[in-house]
């Protein structure tokens, strides 16, 4: 099967790049549900589907909204606000969701008849706050110990692609997107797709949004009239969760924050919390807590509410200190 989307000049002058936290909640989600994940993240999906299934976040409002293949719901995709939107302003677009808009979109879901959606088209408006509750859920547990880095590769994607723009012209770029996309004689084809991209079923324009949990395939929105949306893996991703710090790095971090700190950021390749990483670390609860107050302090770990506990995660600032220059 074959779409094309048809271009103005308008059309390529409004066509623009955004970075989309909600793009990630549904990719990763969607992946999550499959029985086999990616081999690229097979290490996140490791640590964050074990808490998942502890929260019950597989059996809630997402598992209804998200399939694993075939049609997810629209609404939970809005169209971002400028080209690096936040999570709450998106988690707001969503609680405006128009009623017409949530009930067409849940009337094309598989589930149509559970509980949860049966809420959702009876009273949109009070079914969306719990909806965007558990993305918050989601969100903390699976997703933002991790930001740091995945926003790293998504605003790398984009910077990329704004220089190929610059210097090839927007129809390169749009080639070069993914194999199932080919720009032709002022149309955008999606080879292989279930779902079609026309310019019929949307506004003007054009929205493309990289995405570090698409691969290896695309996923579109086209809902009048906001402009199309286009989510297609980010470059880079391949490398997205191979350890950053090298001995080199680490033994110069050491010098600066002294070796125990430079070790608790070693450590904290892989989110963890205190107790993990007094384990790990081989210091005392005591000290990694202090340690872990002062790096915080400092902009280089982030915590993050899990279960009864807590996830500390390094910051993009932490990642550059242990990157060899």
């Amino acid at each position: 099967m074959e779409s094309g989307l048809s271009f103005s000049a308008a059309d390529l002058a409004q066509t623009r790049f955004a970075v989309s936290p909600m793009w990630e909640v549904v990719t990763s989600y969607r992946m999550l549900r499959r029985v086999t994940e990616p081999p690229p993240h097979r290490r996140w999906a490791a640590q964050v589907r074990p808490r998942l299934l502890r929260e019950g976040l597989d059996r809630g409002w997402l598992a209804d909204l998200i399939p694993a293949d075939g049609y997810l719901a629209d609404f939970l995709n809005p169209t971002p606000d400028g080209p690096f939107s936040e999570l709450p302003a998106e988690l707001a677009a969503i609680r405006r969701s128009l009623p017409g808009q949530v009930r067409t979109d849940v009337a094309k879901l598989a589930a149509g008849s559970s509980p949860r959606l049966r809420l959702l088209h009876e009273d949109p408006e009070a079914a969306l706050e719990k909806v965007t509750a558990e993305i918050e859920k989601y969100w903390e547990l699976a997703l933002a110990p991790y930001w740091a880095r995945i926003r790293q590769v998504l605003e790398a994607d984009v910077f990329h692609r704004a220089r190929q723009v610059a210097e090839y012209g927007s129809a390169h770029v749009l080639n070069e997107l993914h194999d199932s996309v080919r720009w032709d004689e002022g149309s955008l084809h999606l080879v292989r797709r279930h779902c079609a991209l026309t310019r019929d079923q949307a506004g003007s324009g054009l929205l493309l949004v990289p995405s570090a949990f698409a691969w290896p395939g695309v996923l579109t929105r086209s809902v009048a009239p906001d402009p199309p949306q286009l989510a297609y893996p980010a470059r880079g991703i391949g490398a997205l969760w191979e350890p950053r710090a090298t001995g080199a790095a680490t033994e110069a971090v050491a010098a600066l924050l002294g070796r125990s700190r430079a070790l608790l950021l070693v450590e904290l390749d892989t989110p963890a919390s205190t107790t993990q990483l007094a384990r790990h670390s081989g210091l005392s609860a005591a000290g990694v807590s202090q340690h872990l107050t002062t790096l915080r302090n400092a902009g280089l770990v982030t915590a993050h509410r899990n279960g009864r506990s807590v996830l500390y995660a390094r910051t993009a600032v932490a990642d550059a200190l242990l990157t060899p220059a």
